[in-house]
């Protein structure tokens, strides 16, 4: 009986410390589970942070389209977009506009394309090509036009001629900011020849209006409004 007891009692010891070794392993798979589930943990948070910093710069480009398609005030010498989805038809005609001074090489900064010419004409000439070419020559109405003509560093015509003693632009709108150099516009009447036209000279200064005799010859500067 006494060797029974004793076997009965070491079985049982051995159940008992199997289940404690069972235990400790189960502790130690948890552990490792856990470790492991931290990387995931991380990718699905590095996922939806990505996809909410996409959410955001789509909803800042659907902005951006609606501010282009839907209409933007410009300023006085420059169009009033229009609602062009309302109008299928003038939204194909603007699309086709801009394709084609695209294609003829034309630079682009909304919401005009600019032509600058290798050749030398009069102002009338100068015009006369712009005209025919369905645009005209530059209008300049704001700080970001001035600083894109001097970019070109060409002394160029643009589109301010004196009429009656007062300066236009070729829409007819009256001069109302101006970039003269120093000391233009001048009016130096030489040989009789009055400075009644405007030539863009000198470019490496922010005010690079020079006024000229409109029969000089010079590179001149187009422009066509194409609001899309």
């Amino acid at each position: 009986m006494a060797n029974v007891h004793k076997e009965k009692s070491r079985i049982t010891m051995d159940y008992v410390n199997v289940s404690g070794a069972g235990s400790a392993s189960k502790s130690r798979s948890d552990d490792g589970a856990a470790t492991a589930a931290m990387p995931g943990r991380k990718l699905y948070m590095l996922f939806f942070f990505s996809f909410g910093l996409l959410c955001i710069l789509q909803a800042a480009l659907n902005i951006s389209l609606r501010l282009s398609l839907y209409g933007c005030q410009m300023s006085d010498t420059e169009v009033s977009c229009k609602n062009l989805t309302d109008n299928p038809d003038e939204l194909k005609k603007r699309v086709s506009q801009f394709n084609h001074y695209a294609q003829l090489g034309w630079v682009y900064l909304h919401p005009s394309f600019y032509y600058i010419s290798n050749e030398e004409k009069s102002w009338q000439d100068s015009r006369n090509y712009c005209q025919q070419n369905g645009a005209d020559l530059i209008i300049i109405n704001s700080l970001k036009e001035q600083l894109f003509t001097g970019l070109f560093y060409k002394v160029a015509w643009i589109g301010l001629t004196k009429t009656d003693d007062t300066w236009e632009w070729v829409d007819g709108t009256p001069l109302t900011e101006s970039y003269w150099g120093t000391g233009e516009p001048n009016n130096l009447n030489i040989n009789g020849t009055k400075e009644y036209c405007v030539e863009t000279r000198f470019f490496d200064e922010l005010n690079s209006w020079n006024d000229i005799p409109c029969e000089a010859q010079n590179v001149w500067i187009c422009e066509k409004t194409v609001c899309l």
